[in-house]
């Protein structure tokens, strides 16, 4: 049997072993949703740490172990809110394809209105900039990899006028249009609830769904008992 790490994949053999122990009764939704959380850290771990490390040296980004741990967060952080994103249209869409392609709809859509390919003043102000770029979590992960390379850092200005040197917090503030009024360890922050949100969403879902699949399924029986005796009437 071939492994896969695709998150979709992994999420619906998951939902196929909950399901075979929930109707076992061996644990509930909350149960199931805290041992998929624990379950993906270590993985997540590993697949962040060590391509990480070798991109961040490799680029010869910020020396400090300080920078390079904000940076191993982000990264880490990021792919948990991916696995979360994509558990969640694991638990809405009906089959895998349809899955793979609400997922990947849903990020392209993020990257597109994350400010990077368009800065945030360019953005249609609605639908485009407000929600959805307040919403994409490649916001948080840009502006807080931004700040962590270049809010130390001093370039030299090239205009005859002006001052010698342009900080590297009003080059992002003024050229990448970032918020600066709070710190990098902020957007980290929201990232993480990020996380959490998408989380209890998943969890709610799990709820609602137990609940209600008894009532449509009794609503369908009966359906078609009624169906049937329309069909074969007794005689």
């Amino acid at each position: 049997m071939q492994l896969t790490r695709d998150p979709l994949s992994l999420s619906r053999a998951r939902s196929r072993i909950f399901g075979r122990e929930r109707l076992n009764g061996h644990y509930d939704v909350g149960t199931y949703v805290i041992g998929n959380t624990l379950f993906s850290i270590p993985y997540l771990l590993l697949t962040t740490l060590f391509p990480g490390a070798i991109a961040y040296y490799l680029a010869h980004l910020q020396d400090g172990a300080k920078h390079f741990l904000y940076f191993a967060l982000v990264l880490f952080v990021c792919m948990m809110l991916v696995e979360s994103l994509m558990i969640l249209v694991a638990s809405l869409v009906p089959n895998f394809f349809m899955g793979i392609i609400t997922g990947a709809g849903v990020q392209a859509i993020m990257i597109l209105n994350g400010g990077f390919f368009r800065l945030p003043n360019d953005l249609p102000k609605p639908v485009w900039k407000y929600p959805m770029f307040y919403i994409s979590f490649h916001k948080y992960a840009n502006q807080g990899l931004y700040k962590n390379e270049f809010e130390v850092l001093a370039f030299p200005n090239g205009l005859v006028e002006g001052p010698a040197t342009i900080t590297g917090e009003s080059n992002l503030r003024e050229t990448w249009q970032m918020e600066m009024g709070y710190s990098k360890w902020v957007d980290l922050g929201i990232l993480m609830g990020m996380v959490v949100f998408y989380r209890l969403m998943f969890l709610g879902i799990l709820k609602l769904s137990e609940k209600a699949r008894p009532v449509v399924r009794g609503f369908l029986v009966r359906h078609r008992k009624q169906v049937t005796k329309v069909l074969d009437p007794m005689p």
